[in-house]
């Protein structure tokens, strides 16, 4: 990877700790700290996902034509500044469910700001036959921060209370911050954007002007404003009209909202009428994480002997078949194992879809492009995520957990409809 890549994968890594050192720190300082209900706890997620994705819209479109690294390095120092008015506030007595609220919207919106703009980082920085390996080991160290992160997490949670997890978090942005900012490898600079616009309007301009229509600037002036309207929804135009990347969205869009649908009602459902005690639960998904990180391993080798797409439609079935199994937990040792059993084949195959799809990804969208179509692909995901939890919540309200999950799960089984049938066309990106 060399020194800038290495330095990238540390600064992914520590991030990713912190991450997983606060999984649910959120919930439990609504919970423990402000006593909030679980309708108040069930609104802190979703709104958080949906306002922070909406509020990442106009993002998209600003940091095309911006270096990359110098975004990634402020957006961590955004969601460091905004966790550390947390245990602030709480010193203070001050700690309040709207001010959680608040820094939930701008962490999410600088997440999805980050991943896109590390997204198009790697593709500038690594060369192309580069790109699945870093990808598989970005995977391999998430899965490795999720085995480590929670029990940690837990334990400080034990010994110090919800709030400290949100400061090694902080921390841990400031610490990627850092090593982001020690990268010296060269990015090159991105067109401007009135570069971009005059290349994409100077034929009308040109009309205009050989008609006497322009006038003081004027058509160039309409021009841009309509071009920066359009660039809203560039990331969303480019992945519906290229035939690969348009299943794909809708394939991850729907697997990833219907699966993290499934965690609060399987939670709900293990903690309460099945009687699992918490140290179990969390066993449940901290074990099988390990999955993840021989899948990873897996996925350069794999792709090696059987091809990118047949690994990526092979994987995508199976990771659609597992979920449905958890609608069928018992009490006791042998639904514990169930639930290890079906956490692991999930996460197992995920841990190979997931870096397959994203070098696919990559390869399928234009240097140019990158950031923008990214951003809409993560707007989505974390809306898509947002509607899908609330919607099952009301449906478990209505129908019970197990009804829920079940249902959840049978629908899973039909996302493989969305994969792409066929290997595309390699495409050419002018450079």
């Amino acid at each position: 990877m060399g020194a800038g890549g290495g330095l990238l994968w540390g600064a992914y890594g520590i991030s990713a700790l912190g991450t997983w050192l606060a999984f649910d720190a959120f919930p439990l300082i609504a919970v423990l700290v402000l006593h909030s209900g679980p309708l108040a706890v069930s609104f802190l997620a979703a709104a958080g996902l949906a306002v922070g994705a909406v509020a990442a819209v106009p993002l998209g479109p600003w940091l095309e034509y911006r270096r990359k690294r110098p975004v990634m390095v402020a957006t961590d120092l955004v969601r460091c500044a905004a966790l550390l008015t947390i245990p602030v506030a709480h010193l203070l007595g001050a700690l309040t469910f709207v001010h959680l609220l608040a820094v939930s919207v701008v962490v999410a919106a600088a997440d999805i700001a980050f991943r896109s703009a590390s997204g198009a980082y790697i593709k500038t920085l690594l060369p192309p036959e580069e790109l699945l390996v870093v990808n598989a080991r970005f995977e391999s160290t998430n899965w490795t921060a999720i085995v480590l992160g929670p029990p940690l997490g837990g334990a400080m949670v034990g010994l110090f209370g919800p709030v400290v997890t949100v400061l090694a978090d902080a921390a841990s942005y400031l610490l990627s911050a850092l090593g982001l900012r020690a990268i010296t490898a060269h990015e090159p600079r991105p067109a401007r954007r009135e570069e971009a616009v005059a290349a994409g309007t100077a034929e009308n301009t040109g009309n205009a002007e050989d008609t006497g229509a322009a006038k003081d600037g004027g058509p160039a002036e309409n021009a841009d404003s309509r071009s920066r309207t359009r660039e809203l929804f560039d990331g969303w135009r480019f992945i519906l009209r290229d035939p690969a990347l348009r299943p794909l969205f809708g394939n991850t869009v729907l697997y990833n909202g219907l699966l993290m649908a499934i965690s609060p009602l399987l939670a709900v459902l293990m903690l309460g009428p099945l009687g699992f005690a918490p140290w179990q639960y969390g066993l449940a998904f901290a074990l099988p994480a390990l999955g993840g990180l021989v899948g990873s391993r897996l996925a350069r080798r794999l792709v090696a002997r059987f091809g990118q797409h047949r690994i990526l439609l092979a994987t995508g079935v199976l990771r659609a078949c597992w979920p449905l199994g958890l609608a069928f937990v018992r009490p006791g040792v042998p639904g514990l194992v169930l639930v290890l059993l079906v956490e692991f084949g999930v996460i197992t195959s995920c841990g190979v879809f997931n870096p397959v799809y994203a070098t696919y990804r990559l390869e399928r969208t234009a240097a140019d492009r990158v950031v923008r179509t990214l951003s809409a692909w993560s707007v989505s995901t974390k809306l898509g995520t947002a509607a899908l939890t609330a919607l099952w919540g009301l449906l478990a309200a209505l129908l019970g957990p197990r009804t829920a999950i079940a249902a959840a799960g049978l629908l899973l089984l039909a996302t493989p409809l969305l994969l792409p049938r066929r290997a595309p066309q390699p495409l050419a990106f002018a450079e």
